[in-house]
């Protein structure tokens, strides 16, 4: 098999790429970033600027855009199209051929034929969060956000922001179920709440307002904690009509 892996002693103008798997024939400019433990196969192509994080898998002719960021353990499987200024947090898995876009209004050339450069349009990019996936030959039509363990079927088109652990499917592409981390479809709580529970983990998700979508009933637990803290410090709630204390009591802060 074709292939190199660096020990760091590349030239001076190339990064250090300890332990990191690069063949031949892929095409990795000298000034991206690959994190230890990563992989770059054969055809695929990263940009100038890229920072690829650690353990990250780059398929056959995939693309990854200029000063494009991947979090650690990303997968961005082969020939999918991962267009600048696109971010994808830690775990993020891209399908075959999935399209990330980044323009609004796409053209070779301007209004008098002259040709377009780089002053005549301005890029928007993809956000994915924590654990997201992107299903083959799904289209991410930018500027959209994929929520945090969200998933896209296989084939859709995103036109729209989708909210955490959705799952989407269709032209343009809908919410039809809710999934947890594990991949699977989630089931509804069996108390009669709006909970939902994971089927394989026993995880419990519940309604997050903030995002749209779900959080993993500890966190949200958590973060309502956190919110209410001051509050419950105070043994009270402040009436918005009184003045608020000064910051030598015991009070509720402002």
């Amino acid at each position: 098999m074709n292939e190199t892996i660096s020990d760091g002693s590349s030239a001076d103008e190339t990064p250090e790429r300890e332990g990191v798997r690069i063949v031949d024939s892929a095409d990795v400019a000298p000034t991206a970033v690959i994190g230890e433990g990563s992989a770059i196969w054969h055809l695929a192509q990263v940009r100038e600027d890229a920072r690829l994080g650690r353990d990250c898998i780059v398929g056959r002719g995939a693309y990854i855009g200029s000063g494009v960021e991947m979090g650690d353990g990303c997968k961005v499987q082969n020939y999918a199209l991962v267009y600048e200024p696109a971010r994808l947090a830690a775990g993020v898995f891209v399908g075959p051929a999935v399209v990330f876009t980044n323009d609004h209004f796409p053209r070779a050339v301007n209004g008098d034929l002259s040709p377009k450069s780089a002053h005549d349009w301005e890029p928007v990019g993809v956000t994915c969060e924590q654990g997201a996936s992107i299903g083959a030959r799904a289209v991410c039509i930018a500027p959209v956000t994929i929520g945090a363990w969200a998933m896209v079927a296989a084939g859709a088109t995103v036109t729209r922001d989708v909210p955490p652990h959705a799952l989407v499917a269709g032209v343009p592409a809908r919410r039809i179920a809710w999934v947890g981390r594990a991949g699977r479809p989630l089931e509804p709580a069996s108390d009669g709440t709006d909970a939902w529970v994971c089927p394989e983990t026993g995880e419990w998700y519940v309604e997050d307002r903030m995002t749209g979508g779900l959080a993993l009933a500890q966190d949200a637990a958590a973060q309502r904690q956190y919110a209410d803290a001051p509050l419950a410090a105070a043994g009270e709630t402040q009436d918005p009509g009184q003045p608020q204390q000064d910051d030598t009591t015991d009070g509720a802060t402002a």
